[in-house]
């Protein structure tokens, strides 16, 4: 029986690419692996909520599109080529299959790349708002921020404590230590964003100090 998750998805994507149900169909299945905990038909929705509600004069289209595809691939280990770059490839398979224009088509594949790194170039909107929209979990209340942590250790739960720690701790640096969001709108998530992120920075730091000492007894 579908979820209220899948039929609310389902809605959305027939509004965005009306006749192509089986396609849309696919890509909720990916989003429902069992071995992903946050990367989910739920963080996929809200990922399109938040584009509707930062979105200014951009083209929706694409975003929507991209933002369907950006987490299609999502494997645990990565294989050959990042999972951004093989959802990317999946999407120009698909949408060509559909019959996108050669320019939309790599539009839609050069922001789902982009979510790799979310790191839009200068005048760039609709990177800026794809990427917005996937950083607007780090803005929550801090009851969904820690389900949202805990979701996402949940995906790398193979991986030992401290090698999570430690690359968690570079990945939250590095997005401490920049502009995380770049819309006019998205920007005025930025302080929640911060607090969150300096409150699970210092507790990874606290528990890596702790790991190290121990294991020096």
């Amino acid at each position: 029986m579908p979820t209220d998750d899948h039929s609310e998805l389902l809605a959305r994507w027939n509004a965005t690419l009306p006749r192509q149900q089986e396609l849309g169909e696919g890509l909720i299945t990916r989003y429902s692996e069992p071995h992903r905990h946050y990367h989910t038909t739920k963080h996929l929705l809200h990922m399109l909520t938040m584009i509707d509600q930062l979105a200014d004069d951009h083209d929706l289209f694409l975003v929507r599109l991209a933002a369907w595809y950006h987490d299609a691939v999502y494997a645990i280990p990565v294989g050959q080529v990042s999972n951004e770059e093989a959802s990317a490839r999946l999407a120009l398979r698909e949408l060509n299959r559909v019959g996108l224009e050669q320019e939309d088509l790599n539009q839609v594949a050069r922001l789902v790349r982009l979510t790799e790194t979310h790191l839009p170039g200068p005048r760039d909107p609709e990177g800026e708002l794809l990427c917005d929209a996937d950083l607007a979990i780090l803005a929550s209340n801090r009851a969904d921020y820690e389900k949202y942590r805990a979701a996402v250790r949940a995906e790398y739960e193979r991986v030992p404590e401290e090698e999570f720690l430690a690359g968690r701790l570079a990945v939250l640096s590095e997005l401490a230590d920049r502009e995380i969001f770049r819309t006019a709108k998205g920007r005025q998530l930025s302080e929640a964003a911060r607090a969150n992120l300096a409150t699970e920075i210092n507790m990874l730091q606290n528990r890596l100090g702790i790991a190290v000492e121990g294991s020096d007894v």
